[in-house]
């Protein structure tokens, strides 16, 4: 007959080893879920740190991008196409980024992207930089250009002022002057021979005497001579040959119109004019007039 004592401690001994075995196992499984959770927690909160991140770093380069614009650079179509184009490429990784979870992959793929813009965005920042100091360069010579003209506009037209005025000066300095002038009335005889008078009923006509004043600036050669009679009423004396011209900047009309050449070596000149009508008595005016100015002036008498 079998000895049960000894065989029940013996069962009970093994039910207790295995009931130690399941518990360990269950605990072994509690600590592996445990940390497989956390591992999975830790993922999860590292992947939305990181696309926190990467949105941030978007906000930095639209930032970047906006204030690049704000510049008001006038953008070649080139870079106006590479702003359009990064634009886009933000808009595209904001959409991706509010997909919600990212995988390990999708996450690095976003990095690159993002790695790849940053690259993008500063060197367009470079070039439009780059534009700004040139468009800067090219405003600065166009405003020297501008004052350059500008001077030299001024500084021609004191030199076209001066030399207006020079030659006007030149002018006046060469215009011929009388010197010494002296008028005779005559009358003509039946023989035809001429006799002074001082009578204003037989006086024909009138003799002018002149000396021109020495002038070294004069040409010397033929010069138009304009005369201007006065009758004693105050009217100027005119035939059929009488016409205009301009002297002392007026337009006069004359009564006499001849011409003399100037040697400028002292000679004497003389002007014959025939009175078309009769004289009268009272003084007369004679008015002698050169290149644009008047030459001298004098009167006489008449009985």
């Amino acid at each position: 007959m079998e000895d049960t004592t000894s065989q029940q401690p013996k069962k009970n001994s093994n039910v207790i080893y295995f009931l130690i075995v399941v518990v360990l196992a269950l605990l072994a499984t509690d600590v592996y879920l445990y940390l497989q959770k956390n591992k999975s927690d830790t993922k999860i909160v590292y992947q939305n740190d990181e696309r926190t991140r990467l949105q941030t770093e978007l906000d930095s380069l639209e930032a970047q991008i906006e204030q690049v614009n704000a510049g008001k650079a006038k953008m070649s179509q080139a870079l106006q196409a590479k702003n359009d184009s990064l634009k886009a490429q933000i808009r595209v990784l904001r959409s991706k980024l509010a997909q919600g979870k990212l995988t390990a992959a999708e996450l690095k793929s976003a990095q690159e992207d993002i790695k790849q813009l940053r690259y993008n965005v500063t060197t367009f920042t470079a070039q439009i930089e780059e534009l700004k100091k040139q468009n800067a360069a090219l405003t600065n010579e166009r405003d020297t250009l501008k004052t350059n003209l500008a001077t030299a506009a001024k500084r021609d037209s004191a030199l076209s002022k001066q030399n207006a005025d020079l030659g006007k000066t030149v002018k006046i300095a060469s215009a011929l002057k009388i010197a010494t002038v002296d008028v005779v009335a005559y009358k003509i005889k039946g023989s035809g021979k001429e006799v002074d008078t001082k009578r204003s009923k037989v006086a024909k006509k009138i003799k002018i005497n002149f000396t021109i004043a020495a002038n070294s600036v004069a040409e010397k050669n033929m010069h138009d001579i304009y005369l201007r009679v006065i009758d004693p009423t105050g009217n100027l004396i005119t035939g059929s040959d009488s016409g205009t011209f301009n002297a002392d900047g007026q337009d006069l009309q004359y009564t006499y119109k001849t011409a003399i050449e100037f040697k400028d070596d002292g000679s004497g000149y003389t002007i014959d004019w025939i009175n078309p009508s009769a004289f009268q008595k009272g003084s007369y005016t004679v008015l002698l007039y050169a290149d644009g100015y008047t030459m001298g002036k004098t009167s006489f008498e008449l009985k």
